[in-house]
């Protein structure tokens, strides 16, 4: 009896479906024991360590890092304490079973059944993991079904057979004209993985040979051995220097930027502020207590929570969902801002920030930047906001037209504070000025609930004392 448990990669947090492999935690035959981290992976939202459901000894690693895994596809095989270690199989993740129960794995994730469990597999009793073995030669399974269920591919004109190790890569090879038949694995049991790939395609003479099938009649191409690139845009005539995959973060922010500047009507407001009072009350209070002082960033935080209390349709979430549009109302603020990692650009919310100080908001500032950089920040952390600060003033810039992080109604942009002429009571002066750009979904209020928001931050930067001894 097959004493091996299979662990798939588990939906790491909110409908998430696919994950980057960074790096393993673990080799084969090392033994490990339940909730052992072993592998750290990179999702859209934040870096994991995914803790193993089973103890014994490791059989089989699913991927190589730098692979981007699917949810619901083996991640790790562990043979059970004092089983006999069978030999693994090449490729469980192609087989017609494990496809059968990831797929069954997806669709559980989808309806939201509450079975699947984070870091503990796949239902099935005390996370035991379904796995199937392939069928034997002559055991009936139809021809057509062994076939689609290979793992290995037969090279165009050669009937050579060499073994892949997932679809993914089979697709990247196809779509970069790289012959597999010409590659030499470096996974496990010979495995042709997608670092390979990319290898063959950094190389100055990769095997990227197209069959003649795949070339139109009337391409003109031009050999590289001739002169010609390997690598030619044909829109510009320029030879490519690079490819980027989008994935992780940047794969999640181009999504959602997507998805909001298609879907919202966004309109947009904005007010040079005089913000020279509250600089000084800042300096006065940090002279009398240097290390609790609040950043500007977090009175302001607090000026807008104030805000957004007078107005709260700017707190809102618009829904199409149902057969009638709804506007979506919360009870509370969950304040998300924006911070640059070096993963990309997210979004950490402090949950409830209507009831913190600004003092309490600044802590929870500087804790959320610090997670976020780490990549650390939880899918809760990073998914929860109702409305969003960017203070873009850090990168010395005083305006932006900033787009609203979807599915919020609005987003508040803090541009720079500088020296600037102003008129003070009749007279011209040197002031601390700073513009706040406001951008917002029309569908939710129009522009005369957005001015009113945007004037109401505004005076209370302008005169803090004032606005902070009614908060």
């Amino acid at each position: 009896m097959n004493e091996t448990n299979v662990f798939l990669l588990p939906d790491l947090g909110e409908g998430l479906t696919e994950a980057e492999l960074v790096t393993w935690l673990v080799s084969v035959g090392d033994e490990i024991r339940v909730d052992q981290p072993i592998a750290e992976v990179e999702t859209a939202k934040s870096m994991v360590e995914v803790p193993s459901p089973y103890a014994g000894t490791v059989a089989v690693l699913h991927g190589e890092p730098g692979q981007t895994l699917d949810v619901g596809k083996p991640l790790i095989s562990v043979t059970a304490p004092g089983a006999a270690a069978s030999k693994p199989l090449a490729d469980e993740s192609a087989t017609p079973a494990a496809d059968a129960a990831a797929t069954a794995y997806r669709e559980e994730e989808k309806a939201g059944s509450g079975n699947v469990l984070i870091g503990y597999g796949t239902p099935g009793g005390h996370g035991q993991a379904r796995r199937s073995r392939p069928r034997r030669a002559g055991s009936g399974a139809p021809a057509s079904a062994s076939a689609n269920a290979s793992t290995t591919t037969v090279s165009p004109g050669e009937g050579k057979r060499m073994a892949v190790s997932s679809p993914l890569v089979r697709r990247i090879a196809k779509d970069n004209g790289v012959d597999l038949g010409s590659l030499h694995g470096t996974g496990p049991a010979g495995l042709i993985t997608r670092r390979d790939v990319e290898s063959a395609l950094s190389t100055p003479h990769a095997p990227a040979v197209r069959s003649s099938q795949d070339q139109p009649a009337s391409a003109s191409t031009t050999p590289a051995s001739a002169g010609g690139s390997a690598d030619l845009d044909s829109r510009t005539g320029l030879d490519v220097s690079s490819r980027t995959p989008v994935k992780g973060v940047r794969k999640a922010v181009a999504a959602n930027m997507t998805r909001s500047r298609r879907d919202i009507p966004e309109a947009t407001v904005w007010v040079d502020v005089d913000a020279t009072a509250l600089v000084e009350l800042r300096a006065d209070l940090k002279k009398r207590d240097p290390e609790n002082t609040p950043g500007l960033l977090a009175f302001i935080a607090r000026f807008v929570l104030s805000g957004l209390k007078k107005y709260p349709e700017l707190n809102t979430r618009y829904s199409a969902e149902n057969e009638e549009a709804e506007i979506i109302g919360f009870d509370g603020v969950n304040l998300g801002f924006a911070a640059q990692t070096e993963r990309g650009l997210v979004v950490p919310s402090i949950r409830n920030a209507d009831r913190l100080s600004a003092r309490q908001l600044d802590a929870e500032i500087r804790r959320l930047s610090s997670v976020a950089r780490q990549g650390k920040a939880t899918p809760a952390e990073l998914g929860s906001g109702t409305f969003t600060l960017n203070n873009y003033g850090v990168f010395g810039v005083d305006g932006s037209a900033a787009i609203i992080n979807y599915p919020e109604v609005a987003i508040l942009g803090v541009g720079r504070i500088i020296d600037r002429p102003w008129v003070v009571d009749g007279e011209l002066a040197i002031r601390k000025m700073v513009e706040l750009t406001l951008v917002f979904d029309h569908r939710v209020c129009d522009g005369g609930t957005a001015g009113g928001f945007l004037r109401h931050v505004a005076d209370a930067i302008e005169s803090p004392a004032s606005a902070l001894a009614d908060l």
